[in-house]
């Protein structure tokens, strides 16, 4: 289960933003601008965020294993496909199709893990799932880079598309089935009222807010990095730009930090904390040092996963009921944020260059410490009137 699970992760998260780091050399090949570019990552996260909802319905009806590996399968279809697009439309359409079908991974993976681990062996699957998330999501941008250094995008693409097979095919032979499911009715209004429910929540509301907004940074950035990287005063080369996304694994020793600073500084703190790092990342990466923006990466990169965990881990909890569709709904508007993010950073980036880009993800930062000082003030007005409740 454990490696079924990491080898569904790997694939995920490669296929997801395969053609992220690639962006210039796309742009150059069919004569784009980088706010045209940017939606073959967009589309891939707008796609994703729109099915994830449904596509988890319908694992509670036929099974979380079988929508794993139709989800998977169809992906892998589609990036077989993507290194043949003749033109940017086809090519958006396809990571389009490709996002949406990717989303039955997400929506599936953890309430699969929940059916049939238990006790003390769901904390370690869990873990390899999400780190298989984190490794494809970096290995994938690394190998696309390099290889497109040698035979161009669409090898770079085709690359990740093989490697994404065999993760299938590992995953269909290790994934034990299911004893422990029990499909359940589909049922539209009840699903509709759950979601409603969990939207008209003021805190559930400001985590999705929080979750929304720190994406649009690291999607912002991540998706224009390429573009500073490889023009001047840089000058780096494809492969060199893909190796740069090795700073992922950051996030993954911070997620796991992430437990502890919140012991220590509660959640508001920790996302405070995560504000200001990504801030003086992006105030960092200004300086036209290789060495600066690669240290405001890292900040950068540090302060999206600080403030994402405690996000996204306090969803499940304040959740009383309808845990899994609330979870779904963090999923749908954080990767909304990807799509924005990456979208608004291009075409800032055109537009004005990296300052202008950084400009927009600084806005998208002082919105998420005004949410979370506005939860600061509610939770302090709510304190104080339970004392006096209580004296009277």
């Amino acid at each position: 289960m454990r490696l079924a699970l990491f080898a569904a992760g790997l694939a995920t998260f490669a296929l997801l933003y395969s053609t992220q780091a690639l962006l210039p050399e796309i742009s150059r090949d069919l004569d784009a601008d980088p706010g045209l570019a940017s939606w073959t990552v967009s589309g891939a996260t707008i796609g994703l965020a729109l099915a994830v909802l449904p596509l988890a319905a319908l694992s509670e009806r036929f099974g979380r294993r079988r929508m794993l590996t139709a989800s998977m399968s169809v992906a892998v279809a589609l990036a077989l496909a993507v290194p043949f697009a003749p033109d940017m439309g086809t090519l958006i359409a396809l990571r389009t199709l490709q996002g949406a079908a990717i989303a039955g991974v997400p929506a599936s993976a953890m309430a699969y893990l929940a059916d049939e681990v238990r006790g003390r062996h769901l904390v370690g699957a869990t873990g390899l799932f999400v780190a298989g998330n984190s490794v494809g999501g970096m290995s994938g941008r690394v190998l696309t880079g390099w290889v497109t250094e040698a035979w161009g995008w669409r090898m770079g693409l085709a690359a990740v598309a093989v490697s994404s097979l065999l993760c299938v095919a590992a995953f269909r032979l290790l994934a034990p089935r299911a004893r422990h499911f029990r499909p359940s009715a589909l049922n539209a209004r009840g699903l509709a009222r759950t979601v409603s429910a969990h939207l008209r929540d003021p805190l559930l509301a400001r985590l999705y807010a929080i979750g929304l907004l720190f994406m649009v940074v690291f999607g912002g950035v991540y998706t224009v990095i390429g573009y500073r990287l490889t023009a001047e005063p840089f000058g780096l080369s494809q492969g060199l730009v893909g190796s740069v996304f090795v700073i992922y694994l950051v996030g993954t020793a911070t997620s796991a930090a992430a437990g502890r600073l919140n012991a220590r500084l509660g959640r508001r703190g920790t996302i405070y904390a995560g504000i200001v790092t990504a801030s003086s990342g992006l105030l960092l990466s200004l300086m036209d040092s290789l060495a600066a923006v690669v240290a405001g990466l890292v900040l950068i990169t540090a302060g999206f996963f600080a403030g994402h965990t405690v996000a996204s881990g306090s969803v499940s909890r304040t959740a009383t009921s309808g845990r899994a569709q609330a979870s779904a709904l963090y999923q749908m508007t954080y990767y909304t944020g990807s799509s924005l993010g990456g979208a608004l950073g291009a075409a800032a980036f055109a537009a004005g260059g990296w300052a202008a880009t950084v400009t927009m993800t600084l806005a998208a930062m002082v919105l998420a410490t005004g949410v979370t000082f506005y939860g600061t003030r509610s939770a302090a007005a709510v304190h104080r009137r339970r004392l006096r409740e209580a004296r009277a």
